[in-house]
């Protein structure tokens, strides 16, 4: 790919591109898009506000590497549960069911770099979906993931909220 071809070389401090949003408790600011890498890579930041749970989900084709910008975020990632504060790194590797929450009183931003991109095209369809949250919320969330290659998953769910006093992405 050509420099030429890139539109932007820089992303400032606190911009955001594309179609980023911050509804439902976990946000998406999009930063780098898989089609300034040659699809190499994808970068997104998640805003995840105090007590939310994102639902546990597996990716068939993308890996998931995290970085904690601030707060305290909680994981499960298969049978392991971890606990990760500021300029920890997670790997979310694919095939394998996980999810992150804030169990804290404050917020917390994750970096999420996403490999091979394609899965910033998921999150720009689910913002749409979590300006309108609703008790269906989970059936569509769960069908948008299907279409771009990932399985939504009620398990744990009801566990780590009781664990962690949390509620579940998008709801009220």
């Amino acid at each position: 790919m050509a420099i030429a071809e890139i539109t932007q070389l820089t992303v400032q401090p606190g911009e955001n591109r594309g179609k980023s949003f911050t509804d439902g408790g976990v946000g998406v600011l999009f930063k780098i898009f898989g089609s300034e890498t040659g699809g190499t890579l994808a970068v997104v930041e998640h805003p995840v506000a105090p007590h939310r749970l994102v639902p546990p989900h597996t990716h068939a084709d993308v890996d998931e590497y995290s970085y904690i910008i601030e707060g305290e975020i909680g994981a499960r990632i298969g049978d392991r549960i971890i606990s990760a504060g500021p300029g920890t790194y997670v790997l979310k590797p694919r095939g394998i069911m996980h999810t992150f929450w804030n169990a804290t009183d404050r917020p917390a931003r994750i970096l999420e770099i996403l490999s091979p991109a394609s899965f910033e095209k998921f999150f720009e369809a689910m913002g749409e979906l979590m300006k309108n949250p609703g008790p269906e919320t989970p059936q569509r969330l769960g069908a948008l993931a299907a279409s771009h290659h990932a399985t939504v998953s009620m398990d744990w769910i009801a566990e780590l909220k009781s664990s962690y006093s949390l509620k579940l992405q998008g709801e009220p």
